[in-house]
């Protein structure tokens, strides 16, 4: 049987790909359950440091399949908000092991709806290719998001586009989400996975420390007062300064000139 989720371990880089094209890659409770599992060991293998998510066909995915999950909440009442506090949507990425501080980018190759919005919302970066569909038709089936689909949208797009979406259960194209910021760039569709390669190689070459305290400090100033906001940064970033042994190597790196990816006239490769 072919596996619904392949998981591919590439040196520093985890690959996460939805392989249920027939369903619009939606989420059964088996693919839940499989996303808990890479999501851990993708959390606890130190040789990784990065992971790339995306889809099989024409849909990044579909959200929930509702054939598997509508039985699952059926007749269980309001308790099942308390139930579900600890277990979000797609293996906990939503709400449960959402802090994980190594980068997870979403490369979003066509329909992303419902839990599928939810679980790219998740991601940090988001690349879209030119396909791509965005929306969150929940409201139709009697529901709305209640694995992040609000809380990012808001958070990331505000509240305009969160209350449109929300209300109308109209997706948006590629272009209006890059507009609203919901994906960092817009690329052809056959250059979809090229884009993101090059986006993984930028983070790479960064130090790993710094950029999951980076994750970390931003995770940790959202919903703060400025105040709050400015202490945590500093306390997360000067900790950084003072505490990691790759600072000065990597420092005369930079004053010699020879750091990854440098333009102008003293350009490096990446």
């Amino acid at each position: 049987m072919t596996a619904k989720i392949l998981y591919e371990k590439d040196g520093e880089i985890a690959r996460i790909t939805f392989n249920r094209p027939e369903r619009k890659n939606a989420i059964d409770l088996e693919m839940h359950h499989r996303l808990g599992e890479i999501w851990r060991d993708f959390r606890d293998d130190p040789e990784l440091r990065v992971a790339i998510i995306t889809g099989t066909g024409d849909a990044f995915c579909a959200g929930a399949d509702l054939k598997t999950h509508v039985p699952e909440w059926d007749g269980v009442g309001p308790s099942l908000g308390r139930d579900k506090l600890l277990d979000g949507f797609a293996g906990g990425i939503t709400r449960g092991v959402h802090r994980i501080y190594k980068p997870i980018i979403a490369a979003c190759n066509g329909w992303v709806l419902g839990g599928g919005l939810e679980l790219a919302m998740a991601c940090d970066i988001r690349i879209a290719s030119e396909r791509a569909q965005f929306g969150s038709f929940e409201l139709r089936r009697g529901m709305h998001p209640a694995d992040g689909g609000i809380v990012r949208l808001v958070n990331t797009c505000g509240v305009g586009i969160a209350l449109e979406m929300e209300l109308t259960g109209e997706p948006i194209d590629a272009q209006r989400a890059l507009a609203c910021n919901m994906v960092s760039k817009v690329v052809p569709h056959d250059e979809l996975m090229a884009a993101t390669e090059d986006m993984v190689a930028r983070i790479l070459r960064n130090d790993r420390r710094a950029v999951e305290s980076a994750k970390e400090t931003i995770f940790e100033v959202i919903g703060r007062t400025l105040d709050e906001q400015l202490k945590v940064e500093c306390l997360y970033g000067y900790a950084l300064c003072g505490g990691n042994p790759e600072l000065n190597r990597r420092s005369q790196e930079f004053l010699d000139k020879k750091d990854k990816g440098r333009v102008g006239v003293n350009a490096s490769p990446l």
